[in-house]
Parts: structure tokens; C-alpha cells; sequence
């Protein structure tokens, strides 16, 4: 077991889960949670969603009242750390304080990716990560706006799903050739596009935003690659993240694509981890790095850390697992589709009900379903024991999937 302080920086998903699995492990030493929000640890998956629609106050969206900081002994930190003296094993704060450990996590996150283009630092240009972004807009949107979504991802159709029901017209720039096509097959793509539009939404793909025009104050539209203008009052971008690796490579720690880990998700210095969006973690399941943004697996890198610092060390295995709520339709994926080369549907996409069964050299590597929650519970059994059933009997909806898990 750890001895000394864990100081855990960053209270996210992962930080919170941290902190919680620890005392839940039996953990006694001090744990200190910095939390660089002005709101206790939240949620963020709604913010996208319900809440972004109207559901529920900031109360609804948090992991846990602060009395539950103060009972469990942890001690909630408002403030941001800017510099790891890693000889001396010291965190310095934005306050001046500094903070001793005995094993430090860093579960920094992710941040959006901004636009560098002209106007973009308009204050009707908006981002959707954070509870001020998501309560910002909340009270911004009005039916009869005219909203330009920059990037067809989840966040953008999300959102763009939203703004329509509440009766905005909306329109989705999108430079690829379909809708989440780094995250999703064709099949999936097509079917969410076609939803869209059906909603009234105009999505445009293989085009980009080169400017934000304005009339010196406020947004007025955009300017396309493709020549074309498009009148906006509000424009909303979702054109990915970064991971937060600055604090890690300014105390010399290995960095890429993320903060370099294990597969103990222990970085360069044995007194240091990473955990969840900020983590490039070595995957036993899949091989090679892999940086994941997903609240599965935020959460289940904190359980593994948190074993690991009281006496249960193991490397991480989780099976990767997301979901998107898009208007009346959710989209829920188990497993890592990157590099399938055949796709069996399964259900019946007229009813609005199907699932993708994606395979690699024969072998079950994913399962993308729209509606169907038992297909996704299927696949995440299945797949977390390396399972896979042939692509014959996926495609048959006589075969009884539960059988395979037996």
C-alpha cells in the first residue's frame, strides 16, 4: 500500500473516481483533490445533452454533495497546479501554496480544440466541454436563431440535435466526407445523417469554415471553402480536444499523444500516474497506445490505480465502451472498431433499430447498435472475455445471442 499523500490533480470523472475507489479501498492517507472548476466534481456527459436542454440545475449534475468531501476525508482543493517538483515531491499551486505527495495521478483531461481562423474569439462563438459552456448556452439559444455547428462529431451533432427540437435553424459544417466518421462505420453514419436531416437539419459535408463574418460586434455568418456564405447568429464548434499534457512535460515527463503511461498506467517517474483523456496508456487487449475520451474509461483507470496504490497492482484491461444521445436516438458502442474490414447489420434499420457487428479477419472487434441495448450489453460481455461469434450467426436474428455467452 501507497505510503504519504496521493494528490490527485484534476476533478473530472477520473479524479473524482479516484479519490472515491480509494477510500472505498480502505485507503488512510491523506488524498487531496484539486479542482480548477468553480463547481463541485460533475457530470459531464449531460451537458451535451439533458441538461443542455433545460433538465435539472448544476445540483443535478454533480458526483456527490460536499459533504461527502468531508466525510470521506478528502480534501477538495480550489485551485490549479502549475508546476511538479518531482525530486522533491511537490506540487506548486496558481495560490503560491504547495502540496506534498507521496504518489501523485494526474487526471488533467482534455480541452477543446479552437478555431484559428478569422473572428473565432467572438463571444458568439461558443465551445460545449465545461458547465459555464453548457449553462452559457443554455441561456443564449432561442427558437428563430440561426445556429452554423462547426464539426459533425458527437458534441456537434449533439448539440446541433438539441438546438433544433428547440426550434433553432440549424446548420453542420462538416469537412469530412460523412457524419463521426473517425468514431463510427458507414452504416451508423448514414443512418444519424439521415435522422438529422429529417429533423431539419442541414448538414454539409466535405466543406470547412474559412471565416466568421460579423458586424463588428456580433457573429452574421460564415464563408465556406466552397465559396459559399451562410448567414448565423450563433456559431457552435466541436472539432475535437487536446489532452492537457503541458504540466507533465514541463516537470520531464514523457509525452505524446497524451502523457506516456504503462500498462499500469504508471508514467515515466514511479511516483507519478496518468489517468483518463490525458493518458496515452499501453493496451495488453489491443496492442500498441491508445488515448481514449470516454467516461468507461476515466472511471475504470481510476479503479486501476486505485488498486494498485492499495496493494492490488494489475495492468489496465478495460474494454472500451461510449454512447451518444442524439434526439430520440442513442447510439451505444462496446469494443474498438478501428480497422474492421466487414460490417453485418443486425435489426431492422427501417424501424430504427439496428446494430453494426464489425469484424477483423473474421473476428468480432466491435459492436456499434442504435436503439438496441441489448445488442451493446451483449458485446460488452462478450468482447470483455474476448469472445466473437461468426458473422453468420450475427447476421441471422434467429440465432439467440445469449447462447454465446454461456
Amino acid at each position: 500500500m501507497t505510503k504519504g499523500p496521493v494528490v490527485i490533480i484534476g476533478a473530472g470523472h477520473a479524479g473524482f473516481q479516484l479519490a472515491s475507489s480509494l477510500r472505498q479501498s480502505g485507503f488512510s492517507e491523506p488524498i487531496a483533490l484539486l479542482n480548477d472548476e468553480g463547481h463541485l466534481p460533475y457530470q459531464r456527459p449531460p451537458l451535451s445533452k439533458a441538461y443542455l436542454k433545460g433538465t435539472g440545475g448544476p445540483d443535478s449534475l454533480m458526483f456527490r454533495p460536499d459533504r461527502f468531501y468531508q466525510d470521506q476525508k478528502i480534501d477538495l482543493i480550489a485551485d490549479r497546479a502549475v508546476a511538479i517538483d518531482r525530486a522533491a515531491h511537490k506540487v506548486t499551486l496558481a495560490s503560491g501554496r504547495s502540496l506534498d505527495y507521496g504518489h501523485l495521478v494526474l487526471a488533467t483531461g482534455a480541452r477543446n480544440r479552437l478555431l484559428d481562423i478569422p473572428n473565432a474569439n467572438l463571444d458568439s462563438v461558443r465551445y460545449l466541454r465545461t458547465l459555464d459552456e453548457s449553462q452559457s448556452l443554455r441561456d443564449y439559444i432561442a427558437p428563430g436563431q440561426r445556429v452554423v455547428v462547426i464539426g459533425a462529431g458527437f458534441i456537434g451533432l449533439e448539440f446541433a440535435a438539441t438546438a433544433r427540437a428547440k426550434g433553432l435553424e440549424v446548420d453542420v459544417i462538416e469537412l469530412g466526407t460523412r457524419v463521426m466518421a473517425r468514431a463510427v462505420t458507414a452504416e451508423i453514419s448514414e443512418f444519424f445523417q439521415a435522422r438529422h436531416t429529417a429533423a431539419g437539419i442541414r448538414i454539409h459535408l466535405g466543406v470547412q469554415v474559412t471565416s466568421i463574418e460579423s458586424d463588428g460586434v456580433k457573429v452574421t455568418g460564415v464563408s465556406l471553402s466552397d465559396g459559399r456564405h451562410m448567414p448565423a447568429d450563433l456559431i457552435v464548434v466541436g472539432v475535437g480536444v487536446l489532452p492537457n499534457v503541458e504540466l507533465a512535460a514541463e516537470a520531464g515527463l514523457k509525452v505524446a499523444a497524451g502523457v506516456v503511461v504503462d500498462e499500469q498506467l504508471l508514467t515515466s517517474d514511479p511516483d507519478i500516474s496518468a489517468i483518463g483523456d490525458c493518458a496515452l496508456y499501453e493496451s495488453p487487449r489491443f496492442g500498441g497506445s491508445l488515448r481514449l475520451e470516454s467516461v468507461q474509461n476515466a472511471a475504470d483507470h481510476a479503479r486501476c490505480v486505485a488498486a494498485r496504490l492499495t496493494g492490488d497492482a494489475k495492468p489496465y484491461d478495460g474494454l472500451p465502451w461510449f454512447w451518444s444521445d442524439q434526439g430520440p436516438d442513442k447510439l451505444q458502442i462496446a469494443g474498438l472498431t478501428t480497422g474492421y474490414d466487414r460490417v453485418v447489420v443486425r435489426g431492422d434499420r427501417t424501424q430504427n433499430a439496428f446494430s453494426a457487428f464489425c469484424y477483423k479477419a473474421g473476428q468480432l472487434v466491435g459492436i456499434e447498435s442504435v436503439n438496441r441495448a441489448g445488442d451493446h450489453m451483449f458485446g460488452r460481455r462478450l468482447l470483455a472475455a474476448n469472445g466473437s461469434i461468426t458473422p453468420e450467426q450475427a447476421a441471422d436474428a434467429g440465432f439467440d445471442l445469449k447462447s454465446a455467452l454461456t
